[in-house]
């Protein structure tokens, strides 16, 4: 079962992107004051600190399923450490869009959408480059493994993050996200 989460969470990185992209037009978020993000109950949150938990859990479960050792935490630590500034910056990005949605014309929205697109083309890239340098030092088993996650799959029914109702969107933000965020 956690095999099967991990694979779907492993869709290449963009799909968190995308993820979170696809839900900006529904993104709604909580004023600082309402939410304490530490103490806060689960429906208190605000959506950028539900999604930031949602990677967290993501690199716990790649972490768990590569078997990461000590002598290959330095680069798993970059790793994670970018899929949550792509994570963040995501968010912050698609926060900002959304706030200023209403007053933008479509000139504006077609190039706030570009400018969306480059920030994945670029967290992109910054992923590429740590999973590589991550990728370099495991083992064949641990290659294998990676492997076999993080292979293209087509999307699901629906796009990227329309999963059934209730259940886990597939993101690489999420374990293989590990590749995403």
């Amino acid at each position: 079962m956690m095999k099967h989460f991990i694979r779907k969470a492993a869709i290449p990185a963009a799909l968190s992107l995308v993820l979170l992209a696809g839900t900006a037009m529904a993104q709604s978020t909580a004023p600082a004051s309402a939410t304490s993000s530490s103490a806060a109950p689960a429906a208190k949150k605000s959506h950028m600190q539900r999604r930031m938990d949602e990677v967290e859990q993501q690199i716990g479960d790649l972490h768990d399923e590569l078997g990461i050792t000590d002598a290959e935490s330095t680069q798993w630590d970059a790793y994670a450490q970018v899929m949550r500034d792509n994570a963040k910056r995501t968010g912050e990005a698609l926060r900002d869009r959304h706030k200023s949605m209403e007053t933008m014309n479509a000139d504006e929205s077609m190039k706030s959408y570009a400018q969306l697109s480059q920030l994945n083309a670029d967290n992109m890239q910054k992923l590429s480059s740590a999973f590589s340098a991550l990728y370099a030092v495991l083992s064949p088993q641990q290659k294998q493994t990676a492997d076999d996650l993080f292979k293209n799959r087509p999307p699901r029914a629906g796009g990227p993050g329309h999963g059934p109702k209730g259940g886990k969107p597939a993101s690489a933000s999420s374990s293989a996200s590990a590749p995403s965020t």
